[in-house]
């Protein structure tokens, strides 16, 4: 299996797990013509396309991706605020908790805590074994067993934020909002903390701000942490996401 990131960040997020049989999509933030493109055309080796809530940069093609046939999978609130005004037929409501099957992919929504109803991910596949996906949350209030990759966002850290919103800035209220909508490093380094990392085999550090963050720092204190691969999402970046090493 191979991880493609059509882009990562405010900008847009769009994530394609592919082998020779299937496709997966998580999140649609981007335009529809770069998700086409990065899944070669290939419409028909699509199973589905998971969002994880309604924000314009992880639902932006919520549409466009359902008027191709693909089936995607969200929660209510993101049909409700971008989808057709008639239910499409590829629409499928998801709930906190409740498992279903995309191809031979197993995935449970579970909630996440964001400004909007959200949700992450606890997939399975026989090829990349159990990962998550755990984007745009300031916590997480579950632990996972037995997980072999790890896709988390890393979008800020506190010292970068408090130095650019000081008190003398006026923006205290940028600073609040971006603490109670998203992982820093912190939040992250203590997730991946929380779990059994045994198993890993990449941590794929995901929704880096572009100003509020420092790539190669990212990258560097998670590695020496975990001891685990691991990468920061970017645009355009392809990487083996198997259960085991060979």
């Amino acid at each position: 299996m191979k991880l493609k990131v059509v882009n990562s960040g405010s900008i847009g997020n769009c994530y394609i797990l592919e082998n020779e049989n299937e496709t997966l999509i998580i999140e649609c933030g981007v335009s529809i013509q770069e998700i086409k493109e990065a899944i070669n055309f290939d419409i028909k080796k699509v199973v589905g396309c998971l969002v994880s809530h309604v924000h314009n940069d992880h639902a932006k093609s919520v549409n466009e991706v359902m008027k191709l046939g693909i089936e995607t999978y969200a929660l209510a609130d993101v049909f409700q605020k971008t989808g057709f005004s008639i239910k499409s037929p590829y629409q499928n409501e998801i709930e906190h908790g409740k498992v279903f099957h995309v191809g031979n992919f197993k995935v449970m929504p579970f909630n996440v805590r964001h400004d909007v109803p959200c949700v992450g991910f606890l997939i399975d596949h026989f090829e990349t074994g159990r990962f998550i996906f755990l984007t745009d949350t300031y916590f997480c209030d579950y632990t996972f067993p037995d997980l072999n990759n790890v896709i988390i966002e890393a979008n800020f850290c506190h010292d970068i934020i408090k130095q650019k919103y000081n008190p003398e800035t006026s923006k205290e209220f940028l600073k609040n909002r971006i603490f109670k909508s998203h992982f820093s490093l912190r939040d992250c380094k203590n997730m991946l903390l929380a779990n059994d990392l045994r198993k890993v085999q990449n941590i794929v550090l995901i929704h880096l701000s572009d100003s509020n963050s420092d790539e190669k720092r990212f990258q560097k204190e998670v590695y020496e942490l975990t001891g685990k691969k691991t990468v920061c999402a970017s645009k355009g970046l392809e990487i083996e996401f198997n259960k085991d090493a060979f």
